[in-house]
């Protein structure tokens, strides 16, 4: 039986007996509505899709070439539009009605796997056709998904982000990295065309549900449209037809806004920190992930199926994250999902570096699924709580384009060290560099400046976190006493 968003609900403590680690405490029954449940079952759809021809890929550009060039450059092709696209993506976002882009893009991208299935079908399809789908299609997924996370708050109450976000989060996991795995490799060996059919008709059904939310989701205002006579007179001024703003000027014009977008992310410390220590940790966690396969051969004497075992644990630590997420977060304060986060992010490079136990391997696996989840939890309330509905998209495409930075940096960083300084090299290198991250950013995230954010104060969170009052906001002896975190603004 599937269980919608709509139907689960969240109680929500508002201070004195509700406050978080309390007993007791009516709270608020806050529904996430019919509108999220739209898009949490486009989202879930369209990610089936995406893991179904995420497995495929690589399978079928092997099937077509030995060359390791080749197959390798095919992970080029699909990150590259995420640095490309990213910035200028989140400006788009921000003028546009933000449904209707997601339905647009969802068609395009139904068109395209359409194209490269029925290829396949006929036997056209060659490497050329495969990376120019790969890249479209990529490119759509970044500013589909800014605009998909700059609609939430606008679907759900702000008291709901967490148990949405938490929703979203298990949703993709469930069905991208654990359904849609050995369900897209047995696919494949039917015929390589029915993971791309599949995809086209997921990324279908995502539109159609996208298009049954009600309502208009714009960044910013529609300009008034000037009347007949006003359009006379400014020709006039101009001494002839009037003209739209040249090329130059549009273009500059986008790059004030992707710059404005920046320079508001710069000035908050809570937000800045966190978009540069995911980036930082993203580099990280890549070069780790890029040599496990040679870490479970050569350390822990696993195969292909223990090796694939590993993110199985991931991934069902990350659908209990999820499904506890809200709830953990209330009990321990954003705060402490923070820090806590940190501590399990080193741990976890700690372990792969020293441990030759693959039971020890895989708890950690499981640890590392559940502290993602709540991470991306935290980390996408607090930004949907800051930041202002105009700025959405920008704010939103500039993590995903720090985020991306990191992955790509990552990948080519694990082999790099590993080839010359020793396989567990990249593991050390990686424990370190958790271990400074949290040693530098622990201050940052203070109680006081957490709970004002959550409460949706930006300049007095900004004003906390730089604060270095930390040590009495996190010693005091009276819990009721603190802003509570999920307190409704």
């Amino acid at each position: 039986m599937l269980l919608l968003p709509s139907l689960i609900v969240a109680k929500i403590g508002k201070g004195g007996a509700g406050s978080p680690g309390s007993a007791g405490g009516a709270g608020n029954t806050v529904r996430l509505g019919p509108a999220f449940t739209k898009l949490w079952l486009a989202g879930t759809a369209s990610a089936l899709g995406v893991g179904l021809a995420t497995v495929a890929t690589p399978l079928l550009i092997a099937s077509r070439t030995d060359s390791p060039l080749t197959i390798s450059a095919a992970q080029a092709v699909a990150w590259l539009p995420w640095l490309l696209f990213a910035l200028p993506g989140g400006v788009l976002v921000d003028r546009v009605d933000r449904r209707r882009l997601m339905i647009w893009i969802d068609w395009a991208r139904v068109a395209l796997m359409t194209l490269l299935a029925a290829a396949l079908v006929t036997g056209h399809a060659g490497i050329p056709l495969i990376y120019t789908v790969l890249f479209m299609v990529n490119a759509g997924e970044v500013v589909f998904r800014s605009a998909s996370q700059a609609m939430i708050p606008a679907v759900v109450p702000r008291e709901g982000l967490e148990k949405a976000n938490g929703w979203l989060i298990g949703g993709v996991t469930v069905t991208q990295n654990m359904i849609a795995g050995p369900l897209g490799a047995a696919l494949f060996v039917v015929a390589a065309s029915i993971p791309y059919w599949g995809n086209a008709a997921t990324y279908a059904v995502s539109a159609v549900l996208t298009t049954a939310v009600v309502g208009t989701y714009r960044g910013v205002p529609r300009p008034r449209r000037a009347g007949t006579a006003e359009m006379a007179e400014m020709a006039e001024i101009a001494g002839g037809a009037a003209a739209p703003p040249p090329k130059p000027e549009r273009l500059r014009a986008v790059w004030s806004e992707m710059a404005e977008g920046f320079r508001w992310l710069i000035r908050q410390r809570l937000l800045r920190t966190m978009a540069v220590l995911i980036g930082l940790l993203n580099v990280t966690l890549t070069a780790a992930l890029a040599v496990l396969v040679l870490l479970t051969k050569d350390r822990l004497h696993l195969g292909s199926v223990g090796y694939g075992a590993l993110f199985t644990a991931m991934a069902v630590g990350s659908i209990l994250g999820s499904a506890l997420g809200d709830r953990l977060v209330r009990a321990v304060t954003a705060t402490w999902t923070i820090r806590v986060g940190l501590i399990v992010e080193a741990a976890f490079h700690l372990v792969l570096a020293t441990s030759l136990n693959a039971y020890v391997v895989g708890a950690a696996f499981f640890a590392f699924g559940i502290h993602g989840a709540l991470w991306s939890i935290v980390a996408n309330s607090l930004r949907q709580r800051l930041t202002p509905p105009e700025m959405f998209g920008r704010v939103g495409s500039t993590n995903l384009f720090i985020a991306a930075g990191g992955n790509c940096v990552g990948a080519l960083l694990g082999g790099v060290v590993s080839a010359h300084f020793g396989l567990t090299a990249t593991y050390w290198v990686a424990f370190v560099v958790a271990v400074a991250v949290a040693a530098t950013t622990w201050p940052v995230f203070n109680r006081a400046a957490v709970a004002q954010a959550y409460a949706g104060d930006v300049s007095s969170a900004s004003d906390a976190s730089e604060a270095s009052a930390d040590s009495s906001a996190d010693s005091s002896p009276d819990a009721s006493a603190q802003p509570t975190v999920l307190a409704d603004a």
